[in-house]
């Protein structure tokens, strides 16, 4: 090998050198045996943690599956309680047909045409801390201009109505609320109407009764307006009563 071709790769082993070294030096601290760890800086980062269900609803209809006052034998789950706010006119329905999911059972507020009304649900034995991560879950259809509101009940016996309403009458769909998305106003639990201003970062760490609102009075029957709302979940931490 000739004197000059061995200079020159000498040179380029050097050069070779010299880039991994600088390559080396310039590795973020902490970086060696992270791999699999995911980014630099990753680890010991909380996420909040998404509450478990607290309750489900499926409702319980009659074996001939006919229309109904709604009441407490509807409710399928031994552990809550139903209260109806401002029941007029025929009052709130139970209707449906088990195992049809065109047409689940379901509360129904076409015939409560005295003014607008609330189902509220109440564990027996918790209440439901809906801060945080908690959400409230619902199948609903809707007609006319109704649509449906959460409503929640505080241990202190305050009602509150969240503002994002929602229904659709093409069709029954799943819809979801996130408790922390929710602007609030105090409701009157006789009337169920709103009452005062914005209430602004209420106690929502527990949660007494959990339900729906329809802010307008039933049509009676056919397609005037009226509000449906068949399997409820909500998913929130609990607290012992």
């Amino acid at each position: 090998m000739s004197r000059r071709i061995a200079v020159f790769l000498s040179l380029n082993v050097l050069l070779a050198l010299g880039l991994v070294f600088s390559l080396a030096a310039q590795e973020p601290a902490g970086a060696k045996g992270a791999k699999g760890k995911g980014p630099a800086g990753a680890k010991g980062k909380v996420v909040a943690a998404r509450p478990g269900l607290f309750f489900r609803e499926v409702w319980k209809q009659l074996p001939t599956n006919a229309e109904h006052a709604l009441d407490q034998t509807a409710v399928a789950n031994p552990d809550l309680e139903l209260t109806i706010l401002n029941n007029t006119g025929e009052g709130m329905m139970m209707t449906g047909t088990t195992g049809l999911d065109g047409n689940p059972p379901h509360m129904w507020t076409g015939v409560n045409t005295g003014g607008p009304s609330a189902a509220m649900l109440k564990h027996k034995t918790k209440y439901a801390d809906l801060t945080g991560l908690a959400r409230i879950k619902a199948n609903i259809k809707t007609s006319g201009f109704h649509q449906v509101h959460a409503v929640v009940r505080l241990a202190n016996g305050t009602y509150l109505v969240a503002d994002q309403g929602v229904g659709t009458f093409t069709d029954w769909l799943n819809y979801e609320w996130a408790v922390g998305d929710l602007r609030w106003l105090t409701l009157d639990p006789k009337r169920v109407v709103t009452t005062g201003t914005w209430v602004m970062n209420p106690d929502l760490s527990k949660g007494d009764e959990i339900g729906f609102a329809d802010p307008l009075p039933g049509s009676g029957h056919g397609a005037g307006g009226w509000v449906d709302v068949a399997e409820i979940e909500v998913y929130a931490n609990s607290v012992a009563r």
